[in-house]
């Protein structure tokens, strides 16, 4: 029966991760929405929905209401805001599920464990318990702050070329939308895609500025944010955009010069711990193995 109940642990485990990834897509909503565009009646739309978004989606909205509903606010809050800067891998009521269903087969596996005598409540096993509850509560969140930070360190590599590429368009005669239109065009990665977002939404009337000041929100880099609100200082004040751009890039170009800089003064202390750890026990077993071995037979007492 242990065996069994385990088994269904992680059946359920692995096909609620599969259906929180699926959660990167579309809401159910706005799939309806798009299929009633093209002309469909809500019979026909709704049979274009595949079956987890007909029957499971709608049956999970209730247990992540509740989960909302007991998290706190801020919590909450800055969890919608992470998963928007990763570039929404996911929905937030799908990562909520998702830790919730980690957390839960969890502590199934720990019961079980400790059911079947696996596990018993000594030093050992409050360890191994320990570690089971904290990585269901934390990996969700590691992972989530590991799509954030390769995300916004792709962003942070491109953007000194986007923005000299930005800068020769608007000095060439271009405006600013033809040329950050132009670097979305030319650019690929998270920060073309934003970029293409951001064009959109102006193209749809939105306000420039406010359009710019959501692209710095979504990304959560600072020095993009620092360009926005340069330009959008630049545009209230008059001045010229041409020599806002050029000043930008140029520090950015020095920050990205600095981060290398301090990336390779980390090196050599990065370092130490492969060698003491890995590297120097080797070293020591190469050189020094053969003498031992020789002074261990030439030893009087050795035989």
């Amino acid at each position: 029966m242990i065996p069994f109940l385990a088994a269904l642990a992680v059946f359920g485990l692995v096909f609620f991760v599969v259906l929180s990834f699926g959660g990167a897509q579309p809401s159910v909503r706005a799939r309806l929405e798009g299929l009633r565009r093209q002309g469909l009646t809500q019979e026909q739309a709704e049979s274009q929905l595949s079956v987890v978004e007909r029957i499971i989606v709608p049956i999970t909205d209730v247990p992540v209401k509740l989960i909302q509903n007991l998290l706190p606010t801020k919590l909450v809050e800055g969890t919608r805001q992470s998963l928007v800067i990763a570039g929404e891998p996911m929905t937030l009521s799908a990562f909520l599920l998702l830790r919730a269903v980690l957390l839960g087969s969890c502590v199934m596996l720990l019961v079980l464990l400790l059911a079947s005598g696996a596990i018993t409540l000594s030093l050992v096993g409050i360890m191994v318990i320990f570690g089971f509850l904290m990585a269901g509560v934390f990996l969700p969140q590691l992972w989530l702050r590991q799509r954030v930070g390769q995300r916004q360190n792709t962003i942070i590599k491109s953007l000194p070329d986007a923005f000299d590429l930005i800068t020769t368009c608007v000095e060439a005669g271009l405006g600013l939308d033809a040329a950050l239109s132009r670097v979305a065009e030319k650019v690929e990665g998270p920060f073309a895609d934003e970029l293409s977002r951001t064009l959109h939404e102006i193209s749809l009337g939105r306000i420039r500025r406010d359009a710019l000041q959501e692209l710095g929100v979504r990304t959560g880099v600072p020095d993009l944010i620092s360009f926005v609100n340069a330009v959008i200082q630049a545009e209230r004040m008059g001045s010229s955009v041409g020599t806002v751009l050029r000043v930008q890039a140029e520090q950015l170009r020095v920050r990205r010069r600095q981060r290398a800089e301090a990336q390779a003064y980390r090196a050599p202390v990065k370092m130490i711990f492969p060698l003491v750890l890995c590297i120097f026990p080797t070293l020591f077993i190469v050189i020094l193995g053969p003498a031992v071995i020789t002074i261990i037979q030439d030893f009087p007492g050795s035989k």
